[in-house]
């Protein structure tokens, strides 16, 4: 039957419902357990009631479930559905004489995907099924469109990242997937909490964008007839707070950055930024190891799907792309210039006002006007950083792409970071922040002449964060985690768009933003009264 058949078929459905009194939607119902509740209940009944000498199993506590209809089978006077909450699946058992007739039929006009409650009994059929034997039946809400069919294919997967719903409805598994995100942040809390770290909120629309390098989102205020910027980063204001007088704090929230999107990218994602006061970068070296390993445990041990292995049931040993990774504490240290010499086989150091040419003789793409700091950390990035795997703190970055970070006192070409890399993705940044304003104010103007000669993602002078630190902050430790990374690394997930409920996708059609800003006379009839 054609699926505009079966929507029909299912309104028709509803229509006769309603006429013989029975709500469709609107409806309030009180679960007292959940299906897997019910089926424990069930099982501690068991063992304290066994089965009697007949081999009668004795029915056991009331409950009262709620669900939706995945399967139905109905034969006659009696018909066996499985619910599925978010707990899991239960079988309940219909009997026309034991719920009535008049409950009997609605049992008839059900469809999978509706939502019902139940209230009866557990107990096993003779098959050994647990079950709820049904007292009574509540339709909550009749479903008008029928559930999908598992998804298979890369046209599908299309559909599963833009209807979400649809994905979670038709796959517990990935219900699962996403409350490990969830598992994820609350430990990545529970860990600053207990360092006795503050969490705030800060601004999310900013006069300027600064703390990283990245083009940013513009938007409107109407207001006062100004534009503003979605934040790229958390950084300045956390700082500002370290100047107010707090020693520890801490964000988990969204920021934007307008780019393309691919499998590590999404142009709104998650960062925990950290910041603490009397610490430098081997601090937070330290803090990050705490941070992963935690929330690892926080997930629990990772079962490979593919290919059928073994659990692995140690949580900081995870496979991602059929590969094993050990995150048990300490991770390796490397410094850049290091792993450069070794995988490109030169000296950047000795090299390095010859950076470019290095560049060009190992097919090394490098914007113009770029320095030697630049350059290296171009090749690194090209030619380096996709081979790192286990866990390692890639440390002392090129002073030119890193203008929040404090310089080594022993070569001030470089500073005191590092980014922790992992299956060839960075996953954590973290600096000994800069608190030199007059350095600071320097290289903010670098910045801004880069901007000014077409970089967009050079940041402006940010005027009121220097005021800050010209009121003096203590020297502190910064820490960035990509939360969306992190969970991508303890799930497996292949794309950043599996970790993300609901990931950023192409428009299918002109958006209506793109309406609002277009003349009336452009828009189609229809589009007109969309948009009253």
């Amino acid at each position: 039957m054609p699926g505009e058949d079966l929507i029909a078929e299912r309104r028709r459905k509803a229509e006769e419902l309603v006429a013989r009194g029975v709500p469709v939607a609107g409806v309030d119902f009180r679960p007292t357990a959940s299906l897997t509740e019910a089926r424990q209940l069930l099982s501690r009944h068991e063992t304290e009631h066994p089965q009697g000498a007949d081999g009668t199993a004795v029915e056991g506590p009331e409950v009262a479930v709620a669900g939706r209809v995945m399967q139905l089978r109905l034969q006659g006077g009696t018909c066996f559905a499985h619910l599925e909450d978010e707990s899991g699946r239960m079988q309940v058992w219909f009997r026309a004489d034991r719920v009535g007739e008049p409950a009997y039929e609605v049992v008839r006009q059900l469809d999978l995907g509706d939502i019902v409650g139940v209230s009866g009994h557990v107990t096993r059929t003779r098959r050994g099924e647990p079950s709820v034997a049904v007292d009574g039946i509540t339709l909550l809400v009749k479903a008008l469109r029928p559930p999908p069919e598992k998804f298979h294919g890369l046209t599908d997967q299309e559909v599963r990242y833009r209807k979400r719903y649809l994905d979670l409805l038709s796959n517990a598994e990935q219900r699962r997937h996403f409350a490990a995100r969830s598992a994820v942040i609350r430990a990545l809390r529970r860990t600053l909490d207990a360092r006795r770290f503050l969490e705030v909120e800060t601004p999310v629309l900013v006069p300027i964008p600064g703390g990283g390098a990245a083009v940013p989102f513009i938007t409107h205020w109407n207001a006062l007839h100004t534009d503003v910027f979605l934040r790229i980063a958390i950084e300045l204001h956390l700082k500002r707070l370290l100047v107010g007088g707090y020693q520890r704090v801490y964000e988990i929230g969204r920021v934007f950055r307008n780019e393309g999107l691919g499998p590590r990218w999404n142009p709104e994602f998650t960062m925990l930024e950290a910041y603490q006061a009397y610490a430098n970068y081997d601090d937070m070296r330290e803090l990050t190891e705490t941070l992963v390993a935690d929330a690892a445990m926080a997930v629990g041990p990772q079962w490979d799907d593919e290919g059928g292995s073994p659990p692995c049931d140690d949580p900081l040993v995870r496979r991602v792309e059929g590969r094993t990774v050990d995150l048990h504490p300490p991770f390796t240290t490397a410094r850049m210039v290091d792993l450069v010499r070794e995988r490109c086989e030169f000296d950047p150091l000795e090299a390095w006002d010859d950076m470019q040419a290095v560049a060009a003789r190992l097919g090394v793409e490098v914007a113009a006007g770029s320095g030697p700091g630049a350059t290296l950390f171009k090749i690194y990035e090209d030619r380096v950083e996709p081979h790192i795997w286990d866990p390692t703190f890639v440390i002392d970055y090129p002073e030119e792409v890193s203008p929040l970070a404090r310089r080594r006192s022993d070569d001030p070409r470089f500073v005191e970071r590092f980014e922790l890399v992992v299956t060839g993705r960075e996953l954590a940044n973290a600096f000994s922040e800069l608190n030199d304003p007059v350095d600071q104010r320097r290289r903010f103007e670098e910045q801004a002449e880069r901007r000014a000669a077409g970089d967009p993602e050079a940041a402006p002078v940010d005027e009121d964060f220097l005021e800050a630190i010209e009121i003096g902050m203590p020297p502190a430790g910064g820490l960035g985690v990509g939360v969306d990374r992190l969970v991508m690394l303890l799930t497996g997930a292949a794309t950043i768009r599996d970790v993300l409920l609901f990931p950023t996708m192409r428009p299918q059609h002109r958006s209506a933003a793109q309406r609002v800003h277009e003349p009336a006379s452009h828009l189609s009839p229809s589009e007109r009264a969309e948009d009253t």
